[in-house]
């Protein structure tokens, strides 16, 4: 009997479980098309669990950036933001500042010279956005790339004001489900959160589990433009084809010249370049492997999801675990076999 043709990614996703993860869901397409999809695992090791589904919603983490960055290139193509004007009148918090010269371009690309962090601890009993939107700069605007969370932050701030909303979630969700990905929302409610797959036990909230990881995110209530949104694979791999269908001609609720953008390089950086919102693959040490080609374009986040995206071969493969469960060790070698795999099928197909 011949080898099923995506055995491999099966193959690695199983030889990890329950010492790298408890829960993954891996979903590849392949012009927009679903070519494979499986669950493993269960929502926990460490307690009563549930087992895990394809349609299980699991914490986006980092992977919340390029949803909230979608929105906010939508936010321009309508005419309610620019794209290289400078932000100080959206955020009068910059007038007048180091921070009067950031255009929504050079946050989305990471290089408006945002800090990346900061510290929970220190962040406690503070506002978050605040923060966020005061704290001095850690480089020029435009000078370089900073992988930034406050960045982001920000940007949630710009959106939801763009927006005319009282919170980003009313900007965000809205959107997202008249795009067609109507599983991925903020702060997951009522029986659905026990299907949620665990992430972190952690000295300060003990186990978590349906609240966001993110600690800066969950101080703001689980609503924030770098994290907090919960959601399923289908979803993530809707995110990729938005793009894909842009540069292959196929039906997508973005607009083209902009979705194109994006998935373009923005700014420069030897270990990860950066379009708007989107990483893009740079060396075949990044977590996308070294069989996607090079035009790849993708995220990670730091509970364990991921998507890549290779252009060339017109190929999305989305990854989803939990695998802050079992500590916060690097699944960039997971996730770059995943995709090896799966380029290895889409070739063979």
């Amino acid at each position: 009997m011949p080898t099923p043709p995506f055995a491999e990614i099966d193959a690695v996703l199983r030889d990890a479980l329950g010492t790298r993860f408890s829960a993954a869901v891996v979903r590849v397409e392949q012009g927009g098309t679903l070519r494979h999809e499986r669950a493993f695992g269960r929502t926990r090791d460490d307690g009563p669990a549930q087992p895990v589904y394809a349609d299980s919603r699991f914490d986006l983490a980092s992977l919340t950036k390029v949803f909230v960055a979608t929105v906010a290139l939508e936010l321009v193509a309508r005419g309610a933001l620019e794209l290289d004007a400078p932000l100080a009148h959206v955020v009068p918090e910059w007038r007048d500042t180091d921070h009067a010269t950031i255009t929504l371009r050079r946050i989305l690309a990471h290089d408006a010279g945002f800090k990346s962090g900061a510290d929970y601890r220190t962040l406690l009993g503070s506002n978050v956005e605040r923060f966020a939107l005061t704290e001095p700069l850690a480089a020029p605007v435009g000078e370089r790339v900073i992988y930034s969370d406050l960045g982001f932050i920000a940007l949630g701030t710009v959106v939801a004001r763009g927006a005319e909303t009282a919170s980003l979630a009313r900007a965000v969700e809205p959107a997202l489900r008249s795009w067609g990905a109507t599983d991925t929302a903020y702060r997951p409610a009522g029986r659905a959160r026990l299907a949620i797959p665990a992430t972190e036990t952690d000295a300060w909230r003990g186990s978590v589990q349906a609240d966001v990881h993110d600690e800066k995110a969950y101080l703001m209530g689980g609503v924030a433009g770098h994290a907090g949104l919960f959601g399923t694979a289908r979803d993530v791999a809707l995110l990729g084809e938005w793009y894909l269908a842009a540069l292959r001609g196929r039906a997508t609720p973005l607009d083209r010249a902009l979705a194109r953008e994006a998935v373009g390089e923005q700014a420069w950086d030897p270990v990860l370049r950066r379009g708007l919102g989107w990483a893009l693959k740079t060396t075949d040490d990044n977590s996308a492997g070294p069989l996607m080609a090079p035009g790849a374009f993708g995220h990670t986040g730091f509970t364990g999801t991921s998507v890549w995206v290779d252009t060339q071969r017109d190929l999305t493969v989305v990854l989803l675990t939990n695998a802050v469960h079992h500590g916060r060790s690097d699944i960039k070698a997971i996730r770059a076999a995943v995709a090896d795999a799966a380029v290895h099928a889409a070739d063979r197909a």
